[in-house]
This record gives C-alpha cells, sequence and structure tokens, in this order.
C-alpha cells in the first residue's frame, strides 16, 4: 500500500501554512503519495464442498408427499447400509385405505354383476327350453296327416311352429345382447379394478420407502435449496426432492460468492487466501478453479445479486486438516500486487460522469485532477494516470472556520 505523509512532513507543512498570519486557516488532511508495494485484497466467505458427491433424494414416487421426522445431525459420517433420514406418509396412509376401499367395492360389483348376468342368462335359457319344447309339439301337429287329425288343428300348429320359432329367435338374440353387454361391464369393472390396484401397489410400495440410507460411506451433508435453507425435522417434502449429499472427502472445493459489484475484476487463475472460519493457522493459498457466468440473487428479499466462484482444495492440504464438507470458510482474494505502486484511499476518489478525480493540495489551495485507475480495493485504489510520487492529495477538506463571538 502507498505510504501516507509521514507526520514530520505534515507537521512542516502545517508550520507553513500558519506562518502565512496570525491565525493560520485550516488545514485538510492530507497524504503524500510516494510509490509502495500494493496488495489490494477483497474479503469473500463460503462453504466446503464435494467436487463430487452422491445425492440422497426423498423415496417414493409420483412427488408424494412426505413429512421429515428424523434424521443423523448435518456433517455426521456415516456408513454405507446406515438410516441417514426417516419420513412420514400420512396423506400416503389416506389415499392408500381410500384405494383399498375402492377395491373393495369393485370387487363387490364385478360380483353383483357377474351374478346378474348368471341370473338374466338362466332366465332366457328357461324361456327358451319352454319354447323350443312348445316348438317341438307344433312342428309334430304341423306335420300330421289331414285324415287323421282335424284340418283346423293342423292350422293351428302350423302358425304355433312359425311363432315359435320366431319367439326362439329373438330369445336366442336378446341372451347374446345380455352376454356382450354383461361381458363389456364386466371388462371395464376389470380395468377399473386393474387402475386401483396399481394405485395401492404405488403407495404401498411409497409407505415401504420411509427410510433412506446410505449407499455408501460418507459425510451427510444436507442440501440447501436457492435461498440458501437447509431442511428441518417436520419439514413437507415431496418424493425426489434432494435431502442432502454423500460427498467424496477426496475431492474437496471451497465454493464463494461476492456482490456483483465486488466480482467484477475477478478471473479463473486470481489467487485467494483461504481458511476454516475461526482457525486462520489452517490457512492456505489456492488459484480460483471455476467462476459462474453470470450473478443471481440469493434471497427473494434483497436485490443484490452475487457472483459465485470455486476454488479447488489441493487434496493433501484437506487430508492434513481432515477437513470436511459443510465447513464455513473465509478468504481474501488477492486483486493487485506490486512491489511499487502508486496508491490512493478510496475516500478521496470522487466520481462524476464516470471519470474519478480527487483533490491535490497546490500552494495552499485544493486543486480537482483527474486520475484513471486501476484495480479498486475495498479501501484503496491503484493510481495509473493523473498523479506523481509527492502529490499531496486531500483525504478530508475542514469544516469552515466561524467568527468567535466577541
Amino acid at each position: 500500500m502507498s505510504r501516507p505523509l509521514p507526520l514530520a512532513a505534515l507537521l512542516a507543512v502545517l508550520a507553513t501554512l500558519g506562518a502565512c498570519g496570525d491565525a493560520p486557516e485550516a488545514t485538510p488532511a492530507l497524504e503524500v503519495l510516494q510509490p509502495a508495494p500494493l496488495d489490494l485484497w477483497i474479503e469473500a466467505s463460503g462453504e466446503l464442498k464435494a467436487a463430487k458427491a452422491t445425492k440422497l433424494v426423498v423415496p417414493g414416487q409420483n412427488w408424494a408427499q412426505r413429512q421429515l421426522v428424523w434424521m443423523v445431525p448435518d456433517g455426521s459420517p456415516v456408513k454405507a447400509g446406515d438410516v441417514v433420514a426417516r419420513f412420514g406418509a400420512e396423506q400416503t396412509q389416506l389415499e392408500l385405505d381410500k384405494a383399498l376401499l375402492n377395491l373393495e367395492r369393485n370387487a363387490l360389483s364385478q360380483a353383483s354383476k357377474q351374478a346378474e348376468l348368471e341370473i338374466g342368462v338362466g332366465r332366457l335359457d328357461v324361456d327358451i327350453a319352454q319354447v323350443q319344447s312348445q316348438l317341438a309339439i307344433a312342428s309334430r301337429y304341423a306335420q300330421a296327416d289331414f285324415a287323421a287329425i282335424a284340418r283346423n288343428v293342423v292350422l293351428d300348429a302350423v302358425a304355433d311352429e312359425r311363432y315359435l320359432g320366431e319367439k326362439r329367435e329373438v330369445l336366442d338374440w336378446r341372451k347374446d345382447q345380455s352376454a356382450a353387454r354383461g361381458g363389456a361391464e364386466l371388462q371395464v369393472l376389470s380395468a377399473q379394478r386393474d387402475t386401483v390396484a396399481m394405485g395401492v401397489k404405488t403407495r404401498e410400495d411409497d409407505l415401504g420407502a420411509l427410510e433412506l440410507r446410505a449407499p455408501h460411506d460418507g459425510v451427510f451433508v444436507l442440501a440447501t435449496n436457492w435461498g440458501g435453507e437447509k431442511p428441518q425435522i417436520g419439514a413437507q417434502m415431496w418424493a425426489s426432492n434432494d435431502l442432502a449429499t454423500l460427498p467424496d472427502s477426496r475431492s474437496l472445493e471451497v465454493e464463494l460468492s461476492l456482490p456483483q459489484i465486488e466480482a467484477q475484476v475477478l478471473a479463473v487463475g486470481q489467487t485467494v487466501e483461504l481458511h476454516p472460519a475461526g482457525r486462520p493457522e489452517e490457512a492456505f493459498e489456492a488459484p480460483i478453479s471455476w467462476l459462474a457466468s453470470a450473478p443471481r440473487a440469493t434471497s427473494r428479499n434483497s436485490p443484490i445479486k452475487y457472483l459465485a466462484f470455486k476454488v479447488a482444495v489441493p487434496t493433501d492440504v484437506g487430508a492434513r486438516h481432515a477437513w470436511v464438507p459443510g465447513q464455513a470458510f473465509q478468504a481474501r482474494v488477492r486483486l493487485k500486487s506490486a512491489e511499487a505502486a502508486l496508491s490512493v484511499p478510496n475516500l478521496a476518489v470522487r466520481s462524476d460522469a464516470g471519470q474519478s478525480s480527487v483533490r491535490v493540495w497546490v500552494d495552499g489551495e485544493a486543486q480537482s485532477r483527474p486520475v484513471t485507475l486501476g484495480v479498486r480495493g475495498p479501501a484503496r485504489s491503484e493510481v495509473l494516470e493523473g498523479l506523481a510520487p509527492g502529490d499531496a492529495v486531500v483525504l478530508a477538506e475542514p469544516e469552515p472556520a466561524t467568527e468567535a463571538t466577541p
């Protein structure tokens, strides 16, 4: 960072100004610029994550509703096959009970329809048998000799034979129609039964999948939604929602973010100094390995957008400190490093229509001078053009002097 004006030099400036009269005018706070080592950093925070991880989702099918009733603590080491979460499914149980009731109703409807069909066909068979018997008698009389039986009897038998034959055809048609209609209705009921039975099986499978087990060894790390919130006991969730991950601890990275306005200077390859929150003795440096293509909001209540970036953790570093995903990390991103450069405090910089300027103290008065700035840090900014070593930059101008009351 640029060296501020030494105390002796500052006192000399004040003495020179004060020699001009009995009551010296107030002098602004100044900083005399000199080339000096410059290190500009910006601070960020983030979380340690695994570059490779197995997703753990809420069990169930068809987005069935679940209530999280128990889970292991966030960050807990688990073994393959361990139960990591349990869910309740009151809604699914109600749906299963309803589906089982519908299945019973369907079975009763099929039995009733089958009995109705058999009774109807049985009655028609009785009618057909009666007509067939009458038709046989009529046929016998219709073929009798006029010499043996009265002519009118034979003629009546012929008429009866024709009528009974037509009646037999009608009864046969009604039997066929009744069987076809009854069979179609039974097919509809059977299809409905298959649909209901499928729903019963789905819900039974859902209720049988209320425990979530770890597929392999790892650390149980709860997932976060877009607002950064993690699931809590009692939360209502849906099947296939992300619950947690089992990260691969051999492949770690720190995911960080900065407000959009501060992240404009970030680039892949920039050096970042990181350490777990509260443990600066475990600090290490590594380059930015990934930078998001666009910033995004992280809260519904704030319009500020943040740009995400990642830093890969060297395998030996993570193993040496036994870091686990989910740990909070602090970071400083190096924006500029130079052995000798001019810089000014940000409080001295003014901006008007995109042009930056500073006030320089010349011959006892402050003059505005346009400057071209380089990298801007949280407190100081690099000066590329407009200032030279020895220039006295005004940091804060004094309040106007007031006359004393006699």
